[in-house]
């Protein structure tokens, strides 16, 4: 049903439970099913206890309600950055990050500090999105040895701003995005040689809780999505080292078992923008917009004819 269709496997690292115990796990399940996949480390300061001040952002409320946020992160995480200081994630886990990328993952940088980025980095300027931004490739590359080559916004929030670093710093591609297709995204300059890799499919934290969906049929849902697009377009998978990883592991293998029988091809990122390479890709203006599930508005694809 889904032969020859491509999934790529995208894992955001947000916290430092989510390094130290859900990432060896998904590597662990990885490896078991053979599949490739793209971890996306947060190297900084874990500051999670911060995100709570979106208790007023429309949505938020509702959507800590139905994820059972306390489950996945424990209360020690939900209170770093508040009553607890906020461990640096690349210092205490570096070694944790390293053996995934030894173990012969790929692996990119997601954020320095993930919930400073995910609230300001939308009304930022260009010297405050510079710094955050050189601070997490500095960080990465004091991990593992060498420059990320590739980006994953936080909480798929960026700017233009961003958007002209991400080529100016040499990454080879990044997915900062939500959306049907991969583009090129257009810049005050022009096209951006540096191409978006949407996230394609609803994450499961946008989904439970929503119109019947459970952790017992999560993977059914997601599934039948995945099924349901059948013109042949990548399609790109976004799992969390804290909820896949954690609570919600049998429920994600269930989702790698159903891919795998239906013909899926399980790629990692790099894979995938190779894939795409040998396609024409449109270019396209990014904008905010929302998403189901999600609260706050988030980069995707300017609808409209692309350039």
């Amino acid at each position: 049903m889904l032969d020859g269709a491509s999934i790529g496997l995208k894992v955001d690292v947000d916290t430092l439970r989510g390094t130290r115990e859900g990432v060896p796990r998904l590597a662990a399940l990885f490896k078991k099913h053979g599949v490739a996949a793209t971890f996306y480390f947060s190297v900084g300061p874990d500051h999670t206890g911060r995100a709570m001040r979106r208790v007023f952002r429309k949505g938020f409320a509702q959507k800590v309600a139905r994820t059972s946020v306390l489950k996945h992160y424990g209360l020690k995480t939900l209170m770093y950055g508040v009553l607890l200081p906020g461990p640096d994630i690349g210092r205490h886990a570096r070694e944790a990050m390293r053996r995934v990328h030894d173990a012969g993952f790929e692996v990119g940088l997601h954020t320095y500090d993930h919930v400073r980025w995910q609230d300001h980095v939308a009304g930022a300027d260009a010297p405050w999105t510079r710094t955050e931004l050189e601070r997490g490739v500095a960080a990465f590359e004091r991990v593992f040895g060498f420059p990320p080559q590739s980006h994953a916004a936080a909480g798929w929030q960026i700017n233009q701003h961003a958007l002209e670093l991400e080529r100016e710093l040499g990454f080879k591609y990044a997915s900062d995005t939500r959306g049907a297709e991969a583009f090129f995204p257009l810049l005050a300059a022009g096209p951006s040689p540096c191409p978006q890799i949407p996230t394609t499919l609803p994450t499961f934290d946008e989904l439970l809780g929503r119109d019947g969906t459970v952790e017992s049929n999560i993977a059914d849902v997601v599934y039948r999505l995945s099924v349901a697009r059948r013109d042949g377009a990548v399609q790109v998978f976004t799992l969390h080292a804290e909820l896949e990883g954690g609570k919600l592991h049998d429920a994600f293998e269930s989702l790698l078992v159903k891919w795998r029988e239906a013909g899926a091809q399980l790629a990692c990122m790099a894979e995938v923008h190779s894939q795409l390479l040998k396609t024409t890709l449109p270019t396209l203006a990014v904008v905010m917009g929302e998403i189901p599930g999600r609260s706050g508005t988030l980069a995707m694809a300017a609808p409209g004819e692309a350039l």
